[in-house]
């Protein structure tokens, strides 16, 4: 034994040793061309450092830094980097920054926002963004993920029919600012200098809150969010959709805020210069980046018609303060602009500037990673067993009870030897981790995390997928399954083909005919019935509600990779969703269901 206590340390050093190896000096390398220039000393402050960084580079080149996919300075020893990396509820491969394969098969799938929002609890929403951080930084240092991760979500859920609201922590925009703050704490875990007044804090990663600002509205009735302007007061922007942004900036520290596609109260968020620079960086003291949503500068030129040249739109974007632009836009017309003299070199090095900072603070001028704080992170931190129970602990405090008949929950494993498990999310993947997300370390399903429980599952999906449309839907095997068993358990919802980013809903219904599923399982089962609600947004569930068979109703949000076993636990009482509301059961009330807190003992 004592070999092998004496063995793991030195493997661990080894791996990381390798990781190190495996990811070579953004810039400043030991013996590197510019090991000797200013911007290379660590002694200096970081602005100083950058000011000289940014005086040495051709307007050329200044130009290809104002793009996402950022060139490199071969000549300075500087890498080329890619800004666009994902971290929503977990390390995610939706941007181009995070790549899996090799050393880093998956990371860690926490559940989607919407759910963990659900727990009111800011401690596990920190503690989340933390192992987020271990592991986009360990992969950082192993040449596949970025360190700027363009999350949290922090919109305002206003309209329940909006395909992205799952990324968000909801309607309610007390919450959502202390989500903000708190998720990106996590994050960035800023260390050392002095803070706002004694120099820049140094960051493990750096977050962005997006997308500024009233944007609620992917494509419905006819509009997009490429064509929508939302028309907004003062007091709403104040007291509302704001609200998350400042937190997320004054509380939070955030290094970075995406402004949006839409237009509001007719000007394009990007080229709005009393959001930009007015607001995020003038009244809220931001400390890092403002980055387009992708192709917004684009969008508004092209899509909106907001400007008469593409020149125009440059000048219109950089001078209300933008920094980096997620697409080529400004890579491709910003010279012209400044050879027609809507722009200066100055409005160019104010906004590279600006990001080269926060690369600095990141540590990415400081040449070796071994000499670095973060350095030694490797495989070996992500997907580790703590980053696995935290995932569970989430998923659990993500259940909400929305219904709960007399002593229906817990189901008791000593009464119900054969329980019946049915519904398109009984044996749930893929679809149990919402979007952005990435690749999971593992999966428990909810028939797996059921079928831990009891002696017997019975196990019918009831619909072919969950469209649940057409006349050839195997409901009747799941009412026979129902029939035989002592207890059942129905899982339905919605998935990333009913809402998504770019689809919003039309119907808060469930789709097809998943309600004709769940009426026919209840009628039919001699036990319990109990409805479990996988979705991202509000679901009209009130004849489930009123229907006296079905005693007990969950909704599980998208609960990440250890949803089934969360969903299990909760019903079988090892945990108590009762301690727990959500802004999602609220608007479940204002459509019809009312919602229920009970007693909740373990069995």
């Amino acid at each position: 034994m004592r070999r092998h206590r004496l063995l793991l340390p030195l493997l661990m050093l080894a791996g990381a040793a390798a990781v190190v190896a495996a990811r070579p000096p953004f810039a400043c390398a030991p013996g590197g061309p510019a090991t000797s220039m200013a911007f290379c000393r660590r002694s200096l402050p970081l602005r100083a450092r950058a000011r000289d960084l940014v005086a040495r580079l051709t307007r050329a080149e200044k130009v290809r830094l104002l793009v996402n996919n950022a060139a490199g300075v071969p000549r300075l020893g500087i890498a080329g980097y890619e800004w666009w990396s994902e971290a929503l509820h977990g390390v995610s491969n939706t941007g181009p920054g995070v790549r899996f394969g090799g050393a880093f098969p998956g990371a860690t799938a926490f559940p989607q926002v919407i759910g963990t929002a659900a727990s009111f609890n800011a401690s596990l929403w920190e503690l989340i963004g933390r192992a987020v951080s271990d592991e986009g930084r360990a992969m950082y240092n192993g040449g596949q993920a970025g360190l700027t991760f363009w999350s949290p979500n922090v919109n305002i859920f206003r309209d329940p029919r909006w395909g992205r609201g799952q990324e968000t922590p909801g309607e309610d925009p007390a919450v959502s600012g202390r989500y903000a703050a708190a998720y990106v704490r996590g994050l960035q875990q800023p260390y050392g200098g002095g803070g706002r007044h004694g120099g820049h804090t140094r960051l493990k990663t750096a977050a962005c809150c997006k997308h500024f600002t009233a944007y609620d509205l992917d494509s419905w009735s006819g509009t997009d969010r490429f064509h929508f302007n939302a028309i907004v007061t003062p007091q709403d922007l104040e007291d509302t959709f704001n609200v998350p942004f400042r937190s997320c900036v004054v509380d939070g520290r955030a290094a970075s805020v995406m402004c949006s596609y839409n237009q509001v109260n007719g000007v394009p968020t990007c080229a709005d210069e009393s959001f930009l620079r007015g607001t995020i960086r003038g009244k809220w003291h931001l400390e890092g980046y403002i980055v387009s949503d992708c192709d917004s500068v684009d969008v508004f030129y092209r899509d909106q018609h907001y400007t008469r040249t593409h020149e125009d739109a440059v000048a219109a974007t950089l001078r209300a303060g933008l920094d980096l632009d997620c697409g080529p836009f400004l890579a491709v017309y910003t010279e012209g602009a400044v050879s027609q003299r809507k722009v200066t070199d100055a409005d160019i090095d104010a906004a590279v500037t600006n990001t080269v900072i926060v690369q600095m603070r990141l540590g990415m001028y400081d040449g070796d990673l071994a000499t670095q704080p973060f350095g030694h992170l490797g495989p070996q931190h992500v997907c580790t067993p703590a980053h696995q129970e935290l995932a569970l602990e989430a998923a659990r405090q993500s259940v909400v009870l929305l219904k709960n008949d007399g002593t229906a929950l817990p189901l008791s494993r000593a009464a119900h030897h054969t329980v019946a498990v049915v519904g398109p999310h009984s044996q749930a993947t893929v679809a149990m981790i919402g979007n952005y997300a990435g690749q999971p370390c593992r999966y428990t399903t909810p028939l797996q995390g059921i079928g831990r429980y009891v002696k017997t599952t019975l196990h019918q999906a009831g619909c072919t997928d969950v469209a649940c449309q057409g006349g050839n839907q195997p409901i009747a095997a799941a009412v026979d399954a129902a029939r035989r068993a002592d207890a059942t358990i129905v899982v339905v919802g919605l998935d990333q083909k009913v809402e998504a980013e770019g689809l919003d809903r039309t119907s808060l219904l469930l789709p097809g005919r998943q309600a004709e599923l769940v009426s026919a399982v209840a009628k039919a089962s001699k036990g319990p019935v109990i409805l479990v609600l996988m979705s991202g947004g509000p679901v009209d569930i009130a004849f489930a509600q009123k229907d006296r068979k079905i005693a007990g109703i969950l909704w599980a949000g998208y609960p990440g990779q250890a949803g089934g076993q969360a969903i299990a636990d909760v019903i079988f009482g090892h945990h108590n969703p009762g301690m727990y509301t959500s802004t999602v059961s609220i608007l479940m009330i204002q459509v019809g269901i009312e919602f229920q807190m009970t007693k909740f003992t373990k069995n």
